[in-house]
């Protein structure tokens, strides 16, 4: 069942995917932190060499995946926990984040599909001061120093018939920032990480390749600045989920089923379907708050509590 392609956005993935082969990877570096309180697991994947680039598909840069059992449930205690560890893990990555910064963030996605709308509602609950901090300074939200935050959502070209990536290097090179964060969602492989795990990278983002919609890169290469992407899987392809369920067919009966291998275009041929969960709506917005609550504590310039505290 090996015969088709499976679409991933997530580095984790990858690097399982290559090693189930029995596969090392030179220049690819694993590491692996849990919270055993909250369950919560944050493994680092760092692609070091192009060698490692080209076995993972992957750009240079440092790939940070959360993954949270809980994140679909109505927890507000756990979904703050979450919000914590996310900012604690931006902070890794963001460039010089103890002095004044100029943020943009960037909230790519349809709003009009619900599966694709994780960047735009994460924008709506944004934290943003640029404007007032520009015209009063820091001391209007009685503080010494913060970082100057926009927002700006995109759309589709489909709508503003421009690619994102035209618009934002507009917005970049009259607003100048620092740096960029970009949110998108994601496409995975495994339907258990389906809403519960966070990506954060500092390789830039690619808004749909994880579903093989190809559009012009956010990268530091693009824009001319630092871009630091955060990606919530939101879909899986349908083809992936009927794989699975062949290959634990046969894993269980320890027959082989006629044809799934000889005819694996039978199964290909669903690699333009995704799947995503029947309450997506609901966990949008949870996922949003989530997200962006992480970002606003990312950058407010405040001590953070310890990993594993809230």
């Amino acid at each position: 069942m090996s015969s088709f392609a499976v679409r991933t956005d997530l580095a984790l993935e990858d690097r399982e995917r290559i090693e189930g082969r029995g596969g090392e990877i030179h220049g690819v570096v694993l590491e692996e932190e849990n919270r055993e309180e909250s369950g919560i697991r944050i493994t680092r994947v760092r692609i070091e060499t192009k060698n490692g680039a080209r076995i993972m598909g992957k750009p240079l840069g440092t790939y940070i995946t959360l993954e949270a059992p809980a994140l679909t449930e109505q927890d507000e205690g756990y979904h703050r926990e979450v919000s914590v560890e996310l900012a604690r893990l931006l902070r890794e990555v963001m460039p010089d984040v103890k002095k004044e910064r100029q943020v943009l963030v960037v909230g790519l996605g349809n709003r009009e599909v619900t599966a694709d709308s994780l960047g735009p509602h994460v924008a709506d609950n944004l934290f943003v001061n640029r404007h007032v901090v520009m015209e009063f300074g820091p001391a209007a939200y009685n503080r010494e120093e913060m970082h100057r935050i926009s927002c700006i959502v995109p759309g589709v070209m489909a709508r503003t018939g421009m690619e994102s990536a035209e618009i934002v290097h507009g917005i970049v090179k009259e607003t100048k920032p620092d740096f960029l964060i970009a949110v998108d969602a994601l496409a995975a492989r495994s339907t258990r990480r389906l809403n519960r795990t966070i990506q954060v990278s500092t390789s830039g983002i690619y808004p749909g390749s994880g579903v093989g919609n190809h559009r012009n890169a956010l990268t530091k290469d693009s824009l001319g600045v630092p871009v630091i992407a955060i990606g919530v899987p939101t879909v899986v392809d349908a083809a992936t989920i009927v794989g699975d369920a062949l290959e634990r067919m046969e894993k269980d009966s320890g027959l082989q089923i006629i044809g799934a291998r000889e005819h694996p275009g039978a199964v290909s041929e669903l690699n333009n379907m995704y799947v995503t969960s029947k309450d997506i709506d609901e966990t949008i917005k949870r996922l949003s708050f989530t997200v962006s609550e992480g970002i606003n504590l990312a950058l407010n310039m405040e001590k953070l509590p310890s990993a594993g505290q809230t």
